[in-house]
């Protein structure tokens, strides 16, 4: 079994408007103590929590807390404070696995005026399991801009449909080095089987979300939505505002998605409804 979190903690929010990185990580691990992969969003770095007080660099805080992990990050906003220091924004990903390698994709930025946006990214990783090579991405979508978000789902499709051919490729053999500087060349893994997940910032069925689990060139699905593989016919649960008082009503922005190598061995997906402080609740995902 093989057990995958994903959160967006909107820096550690806490019910008081603080910002606390204790309560999260205590959080996981109520969840979900075994789990064997971990996607955090809204890691902050330089930046004030709801109350005004710094979070300090929440990216080096993680780390330390979950130091018998291994762990990666990415930066969608990655500027300067005033005094010089890191103001960041981005997703950590932590695996007890080896993460083999890493790549980063910025997502699309198209303009949209009058409307609030900030730049996105993905954090792609392969992680060594017990059952072979996993693709991870670690993903959080736009939220005020329709534009924006389905230029982003339509670049996680790219991205699915060139590691998918990757894959199909993996028996050919490698080009030969060019000179002792052809190291870098040497080749990575690009398994079939892959995790799509994190706070898409988008309903079920909505146009982007339909989009993104839209049949790809060759006419099979790129993505399958796990929610959907589990609990076929019913309605998905919200993962956003079952604890604010503010909200209208809860929704559904947080997903996994699999490859079609994974679909069979969708096994449980559920929200911890437990959560406090971010208005987000982590989702678990079990693949047999």
């Amino acid at each position: 079994m093989l057990t995958l979190i994903t959160w967006n903690i909107q820096c550690a929010r806490t019910p008081d408007g603080g910002s606390d990185l204790d309560r999260v990580v205590d959080r996981v691990l109520a969840f979900g103590a075994r789990f064997d992969i971990l996607l955090l969003q809204e890691v902050g770095c330089g930046l004030p929590a709801r109350d005004g007080r710094p979070i300090g660099d929440q990216f080096a805080g993680l780390a330390r807390r979950l130091d018998h992990l291994h762990a990666a990050s990415a930066f969608a906003l990655d500027t300067r404070n005033a005094d010089g220091s890191p103001r960041r924004l981005g997703c950590m990903t932590f695996a007890r696995g080896h993460i083999v390698h890493v790549r980063r994709h910025a997502l699309p930025w198209p303009p949209d005026p009058g409307v609030p946006a900030m730049p996105r990214a993905a954090l792609d990783t392969v992680v060594a399991t017990p059952d072979g090579m996993l693709r991870v991405l670690n993903v959080h979508l736009e939220y005020f801009s329709v534009r924006q978000r389905m230029a982003q789902v339509e670049r996680l499709r790219e991205l699915q449909a060139e590691a998918l051919a990757h894959a199909g490729m993996s028996g050919a053999p490698a080009p030969a080095p060019d000179g002792p500087g052809g190291v870098p060349f040497a080749p990575l893994p690009h398994p079939a089987a892959a995790i799509l997940a994190g706070d898409f910032n988008m309903l079920p069925g909505s146009d982007c979300h339909a989009r993104l689990l839209a049949p790809g060139p060759d006419g099979t699905p790129l993505w399958r939505d796990a929610w959907e593989l589990v609990h076929p016919g019913e309605p998905h649960a919200p993962t956003v505002g079952l604890r604010d008082p503010t909200a209208a009503q809860p929704v559904t922005f947080d997903y996994a998605c699999v490859s079609p190598a994974l679909a069979p061995r969708g096994r449980t997906i559920r929200v911890d409804t437990a959560a406090a402080g971010s208005d987000h609740q982590p989702l678990l995902l079990e693949l047999a």
